[in-house]
């Protein structure tokens, strides 16, 4: 209880600074909301008009006084209203969410799956050709941007091959309720190839040389002047080692999925929270930023959690030290 109790306190006062620090950035931005919520209709609106929008959504009272309104608005569960969208930001995140999470579910497990399975047969074939084709994969990829990830194979499957649809995660034109469980797989294929394929490499080097660390260990020399070998001698004495140290980067990987989500949609124009995070930031959607930027700090908190949880499951001995 009094881990959880230390957890909760702990995320209390997390928000609580990245709200504060948010804001001020926010508000130092050179972006001008009321400019950018109108828009190219900027020459048409009188001063009068402007003043109007500005009060209506209270832009003209000092930054201390907004910041303590959303702040006591916030404490009641009222994230305020999208300038963008015309919508709670609560609705906002909630729609969009779920079309991010579908894609980034499907990245990670890909790439924890695919990461783990490569660190592992790099590390059991030490030295040989299928490690140096794996390191060569992995560096290669460890230092490549998201987005020119997304635009390679935009070009090679989407306008080469016209294997998958260009952009947008259902058909254009296309009433919703005519849009199929195909047709969404179809458009999200390529954003979530892009994660995937980006993210394996963190995961395969760390496998890899922790498990070349377990390979070398004494009771593992010992195992195999037994007779042990192969993958009997994997699962019995190197895939517990290992397992705790994956596990903690996959979940850790909450923030770097993120961020890599935000780059893959805005490539491929896929309608989720990344491509919402860039449009409030660029148009001064306020509310929206910042109640995005809380619920991205709560999902990258509870991937830390998960992370515990499963240390404490994986390994007894953390029950006794009494840490979650």
């Amino acid at each position: 209880m009094k881990a959880l109790l230390w957890k909760a306190l702990r995320l209390a006062s997390l928000l609580a600074a990245i709200s504060i620090v948010s804001f001020i950035l926010v508000s130092n931005s050179p972006v001008d909301p009321v400019q950018a919520y109108i828009g190219a209709d900027m020459l048409v609106v009188s001063h009068e008009q402007r003043e109007l929008i500005a009060s209506y959504w209270g832009l003209d009272d000092p930054p201390a006084e907004q910041f303590f309104r959303w702040g006591s608005a916030l404490l009641h569960g009222d994230m305020g209203v999208s300038m963008i969208y015309q919508q709670p930001v609560t609705e906002v995140i909630g729609e969009r969410f779920v079309s991010s999470l579908s894609l980034m579910a499907v990245s990670w497990l890909l790439s924890g799956i695919i990461g783990f399975t490569a660190g592992v047969l790099a590390a059991m074939n030490k030295g040989r050709w299928l490690d140096r084709i794996i390191k060569w994969y992995c560096y290669a990829l460890a230092s490549t941007p998201t987005f020119w990830m997304g635009l390679v194979l935009l070009i090679v499957f989407a306008v080469w091959l016209g294997w998958f649809p260009v952009a947008l995660g259902v058909p254009a034109g296309k009433l919703a309720e005519d849009v199929s469980l195909l047709d969404r797989l179809r458009h999200m294929i390529l954003p979530a190839l892009t994660l995937s394929i980006v993210g394996i490499s963190s995961i395969a080097l760390h496998t890899r040389q922790k498990l070349i660390d377990v390979l070398e260990s004494d009771y593992v020399w010992f195992a195999k002047a037994r007779g042990e070998k192969g993958f009997t001698l994997f699962f019995r004495h190197g895939l517990r080692n290992i397992a705790l140290p994956a596990l903690t980067l996959q979940f850790t990987s909450f923030g770097e999925l993120f961020g890599g989500a935000v780059l893959a949609e805005q490539v491929f124009s896929y309608p989720g929270l990344g491509q919402a995070t860039v449009e409030a930031g660029l148009r001064g959607d306020v509310p929206l930023l910042l109640g995005i930027v809380l619920f991205t700090a709560i999902f990258v908190f509870a991937g830390n959690a998960i992370a515990d949880v499963l240390y404490r499951t994986v390994d007894p001995r953390m029950k006794e030290r009494g840490t979650l």
